[in-house]
């Protein structure tokens, strides 16, 4: 049996951490650690009651020029590279190719054929969302795809 989508992760992407950290700690209470990516930018884990629930990323120039401050939900997939092949198949296109965050998983964003995007996961295997979860989690994902296998398997993914 496999399990449905999940979203798995909300994340600001804004140009003022500082301000959105000092409001989401006196809003909401979430407390925050830094980290660094692998790139070296900052990134901040918000937590409640001592459990993950977000992130807060900063824009920065010239790579997000343009793109306003924005919430973007990540759905947890069985296999990053096979849900990017199904979004080129039914008409949308990898904004952002996968990349791998250490103690994370497998990250992409994709637009849908409407040009909506929308973040894919494929969490690492003993992620403290899965271990926290109460659920059954190593059970598969479902597999994100209306295509046959052996067309998903062929299909090249040309990110933007």
């Amino acid at each position: 049996m496999t399990k449905p989508l999940r979203t798995w992760w909300h994340e600001l992407n804004t140009w003022e951490p500082e301000v959105a950290l000092a409001f989401y700690h006196r809003t909401l209470g979430w407390e925050f650690d830094h980290t660094l990516l692998p790139d070296g930018d900052s990134y901040w884990i918000a937590h409640q009651a001592g459990k993950p629930v977000g992130g807060i990323y900063a824009l920065r120039e010239p790579e997000y020029q343009g793109i306003p401050s924005h919430w973007m939900t990540y759905l947890a997939v069985a296999d990053i590279s096979q849900a990017e092949r199904a979004a080129v198949y039914a008409g949308g296109e990898v904004c952002r190719a996968t990349v791998s965050v250490p103690g994370v998983g497998k990250l992409s964003i994709v637009s849908d054929s409407t040009g909506a995007i929308i973040g894919l996961i494929e969490p690492q295997a003993g992620h403290v969302l899965k271990d926290s979860a109460g659920e059954k989690w190593n059970e598969p994902f479902t597999t994100v795809t209306a295509m046959p296998q052996a067309v998903a398997e062929k299909t090249p993914v040309q990110p933007n």
